[in-house]
């Protein structure tokens, strides 16, 4: 009996550590748990929407004045694209893209919030490259918008694939 009830005092111990981190108190300068899960939210849809081939659903999620960015090549180098959400929306794939993100991050002050996703990507079956995807999101009524979406294009070291690795494994 002794064994069970101090075994049932660090559970609850442990609990009540867990509720801590998931609910902060307030006035503590921690913002609410629910405002990242929806910015989160946000980049999952995007990221479907391009598994998917979708890219009006993707550029629905953005703002009128959205941007897209990709930065490939070596530091010091120029090399990135810079396309419009009209550009974006436009963009027809002729190919099976499997992006997935993992270990999102993403931070929310007042209406502001970024998301810094790392992924990995596959080209019909194949694997392409990885990289990061920063989110920069705007709160529009009640909803994340997307206003920019940056990423890079890189190869391990310099990223990381996903932990689960490749897809259908």
């Amino acid at each position: 009996m002794r064994r069970l009830s101090g075994s049932i005092s660090a559970l609850t111990g442990i609990a009540a550590f867990a509720a801590l981190l998931l609910n902060p108190m307030p006035g503590c300068g921690q913002t609410d748990q629910s405002d990242e899960a929806r910015a989160l939210a946000v980049a999952d849809s995007a990221l479907a929407a391009i598994n998917r081939g979708d890219m009006v659903a993707l550029t629905d999620l953005m703002l009128e004045e959205a941007f897209v960015v990709a930065i490939g090549g070596p530091r010091g180098s120029r090399d990135y694209t810079l396309r419009s959400r009209a550009q974006e929306r436009s963009t027809v794939f002729d190919v099976q893209i499997v992006e997935r993100g993992f270990d999102g991050e993403a931070r929310v002050a007042g209406r502001l919030a970024t998301v810094w996703l790392p992924y990995d990507l596959y080209v019909d079956g194949d694997w392409s490259h990885c990289g990061v995807d920063t989110f920069t999101m705007l709160e529009v009524g009640h909803a994340w918008r997307i206003a920019s979406l940056a990423y890079t294009v890189e190869q391990p070291p310099a990223c990381r694939r996903h932990p689960d690795g490749p897809p259908g494994d």
